[in-house]
């Protein structure tokens, strides 16, 4: 299946959000209220999250901003996986440290780059420069990359098993 070829694909995704930190006490003051949260899709497990521990957030619990560096990481790397098969590349282990950085622009707290690592193993005998080129097509194929407005770079280092 070629997805670059369709152009009237449409896909809803829907996510319902419930914020637990309310049996805590209510938002009477900055500092008191629980930032905790709770979201799932359909019928999966629940995920629980907080806000960062700089906006006196849980530091146990996956905060947005991680969960959005997770989400261009992940989509990279089932984009890449996608390509490597079609171009019949042998991928056998898949790792990212990525990162992103949030600054002050225009006034605003926001994302200004997320950073993606992957190490990425393929079979022995594989075209690891082939492999390492379509890294560049897995990230113009990954929808998270393509819609947020801050750059989103790889630097990926690829090794034959």
């Amino acid at each position: 299946m070629d997805i670059r070829e369709k152009t009237d694909e449409h896909h809803d995704y829907a996510v319902s959000l419930v914020w637990i930190g309310a049996s805590h006490g209510p938002t009477s003051s900055y500092q008191r209220y629980s930032r905790e949260f709770e979201y799932r899709a359909g019928d999966k497990l629940p995920q629980r999250g907080s806000a960062d521990p700089h906006f006196r957030g849980d530091s146990s619990l996956y905060n947005p901003e991680e969960q959005l560096v997770a989400a261009l990481s992940s989509c990279h790397m089932l984009s890449y996986l996608a390509e490597c098969a079609r171009a019949g590349v042998e991928v056998v282990a898949y790792e990212d440290s990525a990162t992103g950085v949030m600054t002050v622009r225009g006034g605003k707290l926001r994302f200004t780059s997320v950073v993606l690592r992957p190490r990425v193993i393929v079979a022995r005998g594989a075209d690891a420069a082939k492999a390492t080129a379509l890294h560049h097509r897995a990230h113009e194929d990954c929808y998270i990359a393509n819609s947020v407005s801050f750059p989103v770079t790889h630097e990926p280092v690829v090794t034959a098993y």
